[in-house]
């Protein structure tokens, strides 16, 4: 079996695993999980952070993205440019009226009410999306490879962290040149410091 056929096997799994959680377990974990990245030394130092939205049964990042509107950060969303097969960034301040579902049904930032951000060197701390993660931080994505292109046009190096339930988590996962590790993965179980020595 070749590698995409691999992490299609692999993405199909989880992603139904993810979907047979009840709806008040996942809004329950989410919380525990992402009142941990909120503990985080990264986030607590970062200015500028990038999050997203979640869609279907992924964990529940609104809540930490509230948190991070009142802590005083600047919060920035990914909008999907399906043109360039780029991620366009853009500030938020109100999650309830600079957001509408966009591409994928996927809620993403207005450009009409939010500001676009240009200058990626900016960013401290990436709470990235996926659908499995290893412990010593790999990460299988959707596949679309939005967010390691956005990776790679970045001029510096801010703290990748991946937020995930624990059954997200997998011994082995089939990574590629392009694929990027995380250097934090949190579940409800952990709090991990990822060996990042193979990016």
């Amino acid at each position: 079996m070749n590698i995409q056929a691999r992490k299609l096997t692999l993405r199909q799994r989880i992603i139904a695993a993810r979907e047979n959680m009840a709806a008040a377990e996942r809004l329950r974990l989410s919380h525990t999980i992402l009142d941990a990245v909120s503990s985080l030394p990264a986030y607590r130092q970062a200015a500028t952070v990038l999050g997203y939205l979640n869609f279907g049964a992924e964990l529940d990042t609104e809540h930490w993205m509230a948190q991070a509107l009142r802590d005083g950060k600047r919060v920035l969303l990914p909008r999907a440019n399906k043109a360039s097969k780029q991620l366009d960034l853009y500030q938020v301040q109100d999650l309830q009226l600079d957001v509408a579902p966009g591409s994928w049904g996927i809620r993403e930032p207005l450009i009409e009410r939010c500001i676009k951000e240009e200058a990626l060197g900016t960013i401290d701390l990436i709470l990235l999306p996926g659908v499995a993660f290893t412990r010593d931080g790999g990460r299988l994505g959707y596949g679309g490879g939005f967010y390691d292109r956005l990776l790679a046009r970045m001029p510096h190096r801010p703290t990748l962290v991946a937020a995930a339930f624990g059954l997200q988590v997998v011994e082995d996962i089939p990574l590629e040149d392009t694929d990027r590790s995380v250097e934090w993965l949190v579940t409800e179980n952990e709090i991990l410091r990822c060996n990042r020595e193979r990016e």
